[in-house]
């Protein structure tokens, strides 16, 4: 555990020497929230609102997940310095412990700014228990794409890791329901989008706020992209360890 922290630390403090990407990630989310919510008229909508701030909590948190563990863990394979960090005398799962905490702390930091300006200039509202709960099932659904991510940063070189990362994740964020709400597509397409990750993340936090139970083909298409997904990881990291390090 005392190994995990000291890697933790070390990789706060990395984050933190590039200061616009640290920014970039906490107020991009909140930047949609001010283009795209704000400007519309919401009174006496308050479910709606509170639907729409969640679904971008949700895109901040997921494109943290994919884009942190994918491009930045690709990144770091290149560098000398993890090669060397895994020749010394320490168990793996500390490093990947630091990692995945670190990650997912940046990765909530977007759903900050979200969360106070839907609450300052918008009707949304949720009681503490809906709160807790939503911000809870945010790490739950960020699942799929933490081990997206780390199958593509523990496979792929970083100039091949960003485009495909910006190649699977927009579609999937606009299919899923992150950018407008679902409810707009068409009758076909609602349905056939209940088999994306994203969209079973989406339909599980806004039940977590008081909206509808998502339907059984989003929540099982939810469980077996996180089952796959994990599977594809493992699979990554043992191929790159026993490339580089046999």
């Amino acid at each position: 555990m005392s190994l995990a922290v000291v890697h933790a630390r070390y990789l706060i403090l990395e984050q933190f020497r590039i200061p616009v990407a640290v920014l970039s990630a906490a107020l991009f989310p909140a930047l949609v929230l001010v283009f795209f919510v704000l400007p519309f008229d919401w009174a006496g909508d308050s479910a709606q609102v509170t639907r729409s701030i969640a679904q971008l909590a949700l895109f901040g948190v997921l494109s943290g997940f994919l884009f942190t563990f994918g491009v930045g863990v690709a990144d770091d394979r290149e560098m000398p310095w993890d090669p060397y960090l895994r020749t010394l005398p320490a168990p793996p799962s500390a490093r990947i412990a630091a990692r995945l905490a670190v990650g997912a702390a940046f990765a909530m930091l977007g759903v900050i700014p979200v969360v106070a300006l839907g609450a300052l200039f918008t009707p949304a509202s949720a009681t503490a228990g809906e709160l807790a709960a939503a911000f809870a099932m945010l790490l739950v659904a960020g699942l799929p794409f933490l081990f997206g991510g780390l199958a593509i940063g523990y496979s792929m070189p970083t100039k091949a890791a960003l485009p495909v990362t910006q190649l699977v994740f927009f579609p999937m964020a606009f299919g899923g329901g992150l950018l407008m709400p679902p409810e707009i597509f068409p009758e076909w397409l609602q349905r056939a989008t209940e088999v994306l990750p994203t969209r079973g993340a989406r339909d599980l936090l806004v039940w977590t706020l008081g909206g509808t139970p998502p339907s059984a083909l989003a929540t099982v298409s939810f469980a077996l992209w996180t089952i796959a997904l994990a599977g594809v990881a493992g699979w990554a990291y043992r191929r790159d360890e026993g490339r580089r390090f046999r």
